[in-house]
């Protein structure tokens, strides 16, 4: 069996780090750039600190897409490059932003996917997409280093995860000042997103050696450095540090998949609008009890990862430890811990378990699991 890695071309990191963008435009040959940006981030002036760091070089902003962007968000987008002559993306924002951009430039490249919907799952896309140069501004998604992207479909309503190479940004400037901003609420749920990346990806089936080196070591770097950023904003070498920690995840979890926590909190999104990071964070650590059976043992090596001494603790119990510390995580980062609380009707649970089982996402979760099996634990979340 082969195992397939696949990164972009280049990563900068540091604080700073955005100033090579224009000596690389400048070496690309591109001509004029489409950056695609949320409206907050030119209102607080992210979407400034990058421009200006521009040098005078012609550029067109789009920002017409919601959180969760949709089918007629990268509609949109499409129509808007196609007229602005521009030659290759700069994508400044979290997932949203880079979703948005990736799923524009994999369409650009191949119209026959105009659909959008039929960028579904893993699409066989002829070729690469237009150039994306991907800033991230949230320290959660690691768009900026996967072949993800989500968009919904508002007429199933439904969240499309989309699986296409082609679609891997060529450049990421991973700069920990344009995360600077994060307000503590938006820190802890990118950030418990980064950590879902890191353990659904360290679980499951598709992990093997390098996926597995690389996910113990991001659930780490962010459980050592999450509290902080959150907490202390001025924080600067935890806020860079969770800038590393989800890249990291990212490398990985793009390439060996993850789980239930993400099948079941892609509906919460879709039909509901609740941010991706607070539906993982409030989902992981039941999803979690559900799997313990299939992987006790690195459960173990996840609680060892976020600082619990198991030298005198079972196998079963570092297990369980490892559940209780991400629950623990959530808790003190404030994160809502029932559907109740952020308004989900009971009588939705349904067809968010038929939604979440049918998601492309579950195939990889460790343990299997039946719809029903997946509707218990939105009761149990309830």
């Amino acid at each position: 069996m082969a195992n397939r890695f696949i990164l972009n071309e280049t990563s900068y990191f540091g604080a700073g780090s955005r100033e090579v963008i224009a000596g690389e435009i400048a070496k690309r040959g591109y001509n004029k750039a489409f950056i695609v940006a949320d409206k907050d981030l030119i209102k607080f002036g992210i979407v400034e600190l990058v421009t200006n760091a521009l040098n005078g070089f012609p550029y067109e902003i789009f920002s017409d897409f919601k959180a969760n962007p949709t089918v007629t968000n990268v509609k949109a987008g499409v129509e808007a490059y196609k007229a602005s002559g521009a030659d290759f993306i700069i994508a400044i924002g979290g997932g949203s932003a880079i979703d948005t951009s990736k799923a524009i430039a994999i369409i650009i490249n191949n119209p026959e996917f105009s659909d959008v919907v039929s960028l579904e799952g893993v699409a066989d896309t002829k070729n690469k997409c237009v150039d994306i140069i991907a800033l991230p501004t949230t320290a959660g998604t690691a768009a900026e280093v996967t072949i993800n992207y989500v968009i919904t479909d508002e007429e199933s309503g439904r969240k499309m995860v989309c699986v296409d190479p082609n679609d891997i940004p060529v450049l990421a400037i991973v700069d920990a000042e344009l995360m600077s901003t994060m307000p503590a609420s938006l820190t802890a749920a990118t950030g418990m997103d980064a950590l879902t990346h890191a353990i659904e990806g360290y679980i499951t089936k598709g992990a093997w050696e390098l996926s597995n080196i690389l996910e113990i070591n991001a659930i780490k770097i962010i459980s050592d450095n999450l509290r902080k950023a959150t907490f202390d904003g001025s924080n600067k070498r935890a806020r860079e540090q969770m800038a590393l920690g989800q890249y990291v995840a990212g490398m990985a979890f793009s390439n060996v998949g993850l789980g239930c926590v993400h099948s079941m909190a892609h509906p919460l999104g879709a039909r509901f609008d609740i941010p991706h990071g607070v539906a993982n964070a409030l989902l992981l650590p039941i999803v979690m009890e559900y799997n313990m059976p299939a992987c006790e043992a690195k459960y173990c090596r996840i609680a060892t990862a976020m600082g619990v001494d198991v030298s005198n603790m079972s196998v079963s119990e570092g297990a369980k430890a490892a559940v209780e510390a991400v629950k623990q995580l959530s808790i003190d980062l404030k994160i809502p811990q029932t559907l109740r609380e952020i308004n989900i009707p009971e009588e939705a649970l349904e067809q968010l378990a038929n939604d979440a089982f049918n998601d492309v996402c579950t195939g990889g979760n460790p343990r299997e699991i039946t719809e029903a099996d997946i509707l218990e634990l939105y009761k149990k979340a309830y």
